[in-house]
């Protein structure tokens, strides 16, 4: 039986699509409502980004838009904040908060945060097994094999981990932005508080793709025989 006709796949995939769903759906409109929000200090996301990092201590991160709607990320092998254009150039809350939040990725590598150097070390792993891991397991329900459907399980399981373990670098990265861009002026108090509320709702979309990630392996599992038994 394949997976895609199998009625257990739909009952482990449909909470983590949902949840996903409102995840997406809560990130996207509460940074759009506070898009609409300028903050005090008059500041772009970028220059939000850069007093943050020098107020650390932090003047070798390179700064820079990328194209994309929230495609905002720091890439530690060239040590450089790469920014959407919904967040780069505008002074809005929404667009602080997400710059702030990748600028404390830039500290956490500064630094030699543990488990964001676990997650970087995890990027090729999580990559081959993300692109291979599906095939295997295809190719066990296929053949009716176990062991095939088994082994790709164990692969996809480096996808987890990954997941996993981006929650806390995320959430990390989430609290050190909430603190410094009011310690650093960027931000009153108040103000925090809402670009705070643009990070709370991006974090959710990690947990859902955590959960989601961890709901499919164990489905995996279960038609490996690991779990509860298997019907191949």
């Amino acid at each position: 039986m394949m997976m895609f006709y199998d009625p257990v796949f739909l009952m482990f995939m449909i909470p983590g699509l949902i949840l996903s769903l409102i995840a997406s759906i809560a990130t996207k409109s509460t940074f759009m409502k506070y898009s609409k929000v300028p903050a005090s200090s008059g500041m772009t996301g970028a220059q939000a980004a850069e007093a943050m990092l020098s107020s650390a201590g932090v003047y070798d991160v390179a700064i820079e838009p990328v194209g994309g709607f929230l495609s905002d990320h720091y890439d530690p092998s060239s040590k450089t904040l790469r920014l959407s254009d919904n967040v780069y150039a505008s002074r809005s809350l929404s667009a602080i908060g997400v710059a702030c939040h990748e600028a404390g990725h830039a500290l956490q590598h500064a630094e030699g945060y543990a488990p964001l150097g676990l997650r970087s070390a995890l990027v090729p792993a999580t990559n081959f097994a993300s692109n291979f891991s599906y095939w295997i397991i295809l190719l066990g329900f296929i053949f009716h094999s176990q062991q095939l459907v088994l082994a790709g399980a164990i692969l996809f399981g480096a996808a987890v981990v990954f997941a996993i373990i981006t929650l806390p670098v995320e959430w990390n990265a989430s609290a050190r932005a909430k603190k410094l861009m009011i310690t650093s002026g960027i931000v009153s108090e108040g103000e925090g508080v809402m670009a705070g509320k643009v990070l709370n709702a991006a974090f959710m979309t990690y947990l859902a793709a955590a959960v989601s990630a961890l709901l499919t392996l164990i489905y995996y599992l279960m038609r490996a025989g690991i779990l509860g038994g298997g019907d191949d």
